[in-house]
């Protein structure tokens, strides 16, 4: 027979505190009210956001929607106590997601699934995704934190994020326009951005539990000119105020996420296209030669797992090439589009 409990259990005693998340819904929408769009009507709270497309402004308008997480740069963060960030890291990662069909970005909801980060932790997080969404001109419409016990470790958490944005239809960027010949330049991007850190995690020993993250971290690294923490919470930057102006001229966009170069170069390539590039065309930032050298890792695994410092690919014709590269700050001619004859669809890049 199962012993009586001595007293009234309560949803707290197993770990999920209604009362402190009703309080900590109210700092969430405080936070949101700093990234909204006319188009909002109501506000966060209720069970559903209501967002009202303005088609007086759109001929053939189609929505375009991204989801995503920022992985276990979660970890990270969290050894340096760094919550912040990683909401920017999130809503930019869907930025550049929905950028590369040509879409302008609309709004954003938030999903946060935690067993004990307390409520303090919880409006960083949702704090620095209200900042992003306000920098990206995207109301912050709505969202849900979960807290579930058992599921994760004290402390333990998980983000993920959805994007919804619009596009004429006529003005869709999928591609369909690259042709052989197509000049290809790389945008160069703020880090690691969102991926490859269960790797960067295995080479340093973060997130392992063994008490030692933050010594880690913390360490100045000449050739990085920053800590080691700092160079791996690099903000995953957005390209939408860069990219949005060259739209027109813009033939396919390859967001470098997980796969690096080889894995998501391809994805905008028409069959019977390959694309060549030029390794030797940009110096790799020392972030990615100093994991390199401290993790006796191959150049072909370092381009398949990291974006190696190009954090989108723009396809354009040969003839604006010229001036998409003097309008974009730091950008490079990567290559070239290529017919494909049977070899692999990227060519030129470490195996």
């Amino acid at each position: 027979m199962t012993a009586r409990a001595p007293r009234p259990l309560r949803y707290a005693d197993a770990g999920v505190d209604v009362a402190a998340a009703d309080a900590t819904v109210d700092r969430y929408r405080e936070a949101a009210e700093g990234a909204t769009r006319p188009e909002v009507l109501g506000g966060v709270g209720p069970f559903a956001g209501l967002f009202q497309l303005d088609t007086s402004r759109y001929r053939d308008p189609v929505l375009v929607s991204s989801a995503d997480g920022v992985g276990t740069k979660l970890l990270v963060a969290a050894a340096l106590g760094r919550y912040g960030d990683v909401g920017q890291d999130l809503v930019n990662h869907c930025v550049n997601d929905v950028l590369t069909a040509g879409a302008e970005p609309l709004f954003f909801l938030d999903y946060l699934a935690t067993a004990g980060l307390s409520q303090e932790r919880r409006v960083e997080v949702v704090a620095g995704i209200a900042e992003a969404c306000a920098a990206s001109g995207v109301a912050l419409l709505g969202g849900e934190t979960a807290d579930m016990p058992d599921l994760y470790r004290p402390g333990d958490y998980d983000l993920a994020g959805f994007m919804v944005g619009v596009v004429e239809r006529d003005a869709i960027v999928d591609g369909s326009r690259i042709e052989a010949g197509d000049a290809l330049i790389a945008l160069p991007s703020t880090g690691l951005q969102t991926n490859g850190y269960s790797l960067v995690r295995e080479i340093f020993g973060v997130g392992k539990g063994d008490g030692g993250d933050r010594e880690r971290l913390d360490g100045y690294i000449e050739e990085l000119g920053a800590t080691l923490g700092d160079a791996l919470l690099a903000v995953h930057g957005s390209f939408l105020d860069a990219v949005r102006p060259l739209l027109p001229v813009v033939h396919g966009m390859a967001h470098i996420t997980g796969g690096g170069l080889p894995g998501n170069v391809p994805r905008v390539l028409r069959e019977g296209l390959a694309a060549r590039l030029d390794a030797g065309s940009w110096e790799p930032p020392p972030l990615f030669g100093y994991i390199q050298r401290m993790g006796g890792i191959e150049d072909g695994e370092m381009f398949r797992t990291f974006n190696m410092g190009a954090g989108m690919v723009l396809a354009v014709a040969s003839g604006d090439a010229d001036e998409v590269l003097a309008s974009t700050p730091g950008s490079w001619r990567i290559g070239e589009v290529v017919a494909r004859n049977g070899e692999a669809a990227v060519l030129g890049l470490p195996e």
